[in-house]
């Protein structure tokens, strides 16, 4: 089997697919994206199609490593999400080519459901509180916030600040009760200041993790939270290889990690960080809030890996790009059971929604919001 051509098209929303054709008649499918980036990531993947024409795409690590290392300039968050969706597409190749699940190839599966969580939010203890109910009685058993969007300018904010923050997580973890899982997300936003004194505030709810408290490249700072509070702290959606991780398990500035596999590096890469993480007693928590090949890759790789703990993705459900969309029951997605990443896509849904011009950066989506291409 050979790689014979590469082809990328924009999808709305926001997203790039790509297809990887091969002289058997396989297509390999990834998702190649760097959010506001698709046009950039277009081209980085065309530069990197010369390492792949002609090609076996089963010789993934080798493949994988020429692309990486065959420029002087690696790594970051551009050519690693370019890197990423083509690696995500040779094994969609190399599954099907075998007939079986990449799981299958990665070693076979530690579960056989995938939990996957929702999210909730509001800006009063009222709305929030309301979310989440809404979120549970959809069946989720494991929700995600936000720190919201207001304040965060200041090094030192007040005490109402903290209060306010308080209060809205406080009712949600009462609305949640004792059984479902509640995590929350900083977004890097805060200042380390504000940050420390949020978490010790927190930590009578029992938050199920906290993301990115700071930002997280600030490792140090990520340690000292870490080690100064009982919650367990996530970062990771914005690092890149297992060399962009391996700092944060040595300094342990985080107990969960959370690799986006269309950034990251791929399905391979992934599974190498979460053994990275397995020998510092990590758990892994993939970042996923892009289109359904990203999730479909994830869902691969959370069914082999023995530290999973939730998969990101609970609004993804593939409608109207996939011709099996995903649906969670009680919390969770079942597990793949089709060839290579276990989707194929809807051809004729996604006809009206395949981007054609490009270079407007005025192109609108069907409810008139910008499409951020």
């Amino acid at each position: 089997m050979k790689i014979t051509k590469i082809e990328t098209f924009l999808v709305k929303p926001r997203w790039l697919f790509l297809k990887m054709y091969t002289d058997e008649g396989i297509v390999g499918l990834g998702e190649p994206i760097l959010e506001g980036r698709a046009l950039t990531c277009q081209t980085a993947v065309k530069e990197l199609e010369p390492w792949l024409i002609g090609e076996d795409p089963t010789r993934i690590v080798h493949l994988w490593q020429s692309m990486y290392k065959h420029a002087f300039y690696r790594g970051g968050p551009l050519l690693t999400s370019a890197l990423s969706g083509i690696e995500q597409a040779l094994w969609d190749c190399y599954g099907k080519y075998m007939g079986v699940p990449v799981y299958k190839l990665l070693g076979g599966p530690t579960r056989d459901k995938i939990r996957i969580y929702g999210t909730a939010n509001g800006d009063t203890p009222e709305s929030a509180a309301q979310s989440v109910r809404e979120a549970v009685a959809q069946g989720f058993n494991c929700l995600k916030t936000g720190i919201g969007r207001k304040g965060h300018g200041r090094i030192i904010e007040s005490p109402e600040y903290t209060e306010r923050a308080v209060e809205i997580f406080a009712a949600m973890r009462e609305a949640a009760g004792p059984t479902v899982d509640l995590a929350i997300d900083f977004h890097g936003a805060v200042s380390p200041q504000n940050a420390k004194r949020l978490v010790r505030a927190l930590e009578p709810y029992h938050p199920m993790f906290i993301e990115e408290p700071v930002q997280c490249q600030n490792v140090d700072v990520l340690a000292d939270i870490a080690h100064s509070t009982s919650i367990p702290i996530a970062t990771g959606e914005r690092l890149y290889t297992k060399w962009g991780f391996r700092e944060v398990l040595e300094k342990r500035a985080a107990s969960i990690l959370q690799p986006d596999l269309s950034h990251a590096g791929g399905i391979l890469e992934t599974r190498l960080i979460a053994g990275m993480a397995e020998a510092y007693y990590a758990g892994i928590a993939p970042h996923c809030p892009l289109g359904p090949i990203a999730l479909a890759a994830c869902l691969q790789l959370d069914a082999t890996i023995p530290n999973f703990l939730a998969q990101e993705g609970g609004r993804i459900t593939g409608e109207g790009y996939i011709k099996t969309p995903f649906k969670q029951e009680g919390g969770y997605l079942p597990l793949p059971t089709g060839p290579g990443l276990g989707i194929e896509l809807d051809e004729e849904a996604l006809a009206d929604k395949i981007g054609h011009d490009w270079q407007n950066p005025k192109a609108y989506a069907e409810d008139g919001s910008a499409i951020d291409w």
